[in-house]
């Protein structure tokens, strides 16, 4: 029986409008994630001591890839969730994919997208691809953590119907409460995974071993996706890959725990970096 259900803070999803002009919660949350997370990975790299000696690459360096990660985050979330999770809608609305600040942004599609940009600028660079993959990654949960509140404050990809007394009513998802599932992933995509990324990289020096912290932030973001998909956030409707205990978040997420737990085997049967 439902005894309380916990208000949703109804948020306007425009944080500031002047005029004609209006700034989204969205669009600041993803503003927020990206520069947090670039000035963290300036930090690793102005950090000699986390590499045994000179860090792979500059802080000037780090700076220009801002851009191509940028882009990346943006195209390759925006296109993945019109690839892999609604194709139908957006080939009748095509005008539609360029509106991202009304929500629908893929990690996995972006995760695709900036994988290349670390390759090709690492490339360009003389960079070890899997060292700026790595400070790519300790940096990301800055972005996860903010992109969820978004989803919060948008009420979109909310939980499953719940009797917990933190259960919350959505606006758009009829009238029975859920899971705050974007909190869930919030505390455990941005906080938990940071936590633990931080530790492998200030505690067990894992920069030394390049591809390590990538293949950390892998499995532990491939298990704590699922973990939220099985149990507590709804399953998109209608998707191909929403059979029985499958989601596709879940079946998204099986290929990263795989890659993530190679390039970490790979990661420790070399030799670590060397001042």
């Amino acid at each position: 029986m439902q005894l309380f259900v916990l208000p949703y803070p109804v948020i306007d999803p425009i944080a500031i409008e002047i005029g004609p002009v209006s700034v989204r919660w969205y669009g600041l949350a993803y503003m927020a994630g990206i520069l947090l997370g670039w000035l963290y990975g300036r930090y690793l790299v102005s950090r000699p001591a986390l590499w045994a000696g000179k860090p792979p690459m500059t802080v000037s360096q780090a700076d220009d890839f801002l851009l191509w990660i940028t882009l990346g985050i943006v195209v390759g979330g925006r296109l993945g969730f019109v690839l892999f999770y609604e194709p139908s809608y957006f080939w009748q609305n095509p005008m539609q994919i360029p509106a991202i600040w009304n929500g629908g942004m893929s990690f996995h599609g972006g995760l695709l997208v900036v994988v290349l940009a670390v390759y090709v600028f690492s490339r360009v660079k003389g960079i070890n691809p899997l060292s700026l993959g790595d400070v790519a990654s300790a940096a990301t949960p800055f972005g996860l953590f903010f992109g969820r509140l978004a989803n919060f404050i948008n009420s979109e990809v909310v939980g499953r119907t719940s009797d917990v007394p933190w259960a919350m009513v959505f606006p758009g998802a009829g009238d029975r409460p859920r899971h705050p599932s974007q909190l869930y992933e919030a505390a455990l995509e941005g906080v938990v995974l940071f936590i633990i990324l931080r530790i492998a990289t200030h505690r067990y020096f894992a920069l030394t071993r390049p591809g390590t912290v990538f293949g950390l932030f892998l499995v532990f973001y491939g298990i704590f996706r699922s973990l939220v998909e099985e149990f507590f956030r709804e399953p998109h409707a209608g998707h191909p890959m929403d059979v029985g205990i499958l989601t596709p978040g879940f079946v998204y997420s099986i290929p990263m725990i795989l890659i993530g737990a190679w390039l970490i085997w790979r990661a420790r049967r070399k030799p670590a970096l060397a001042s």
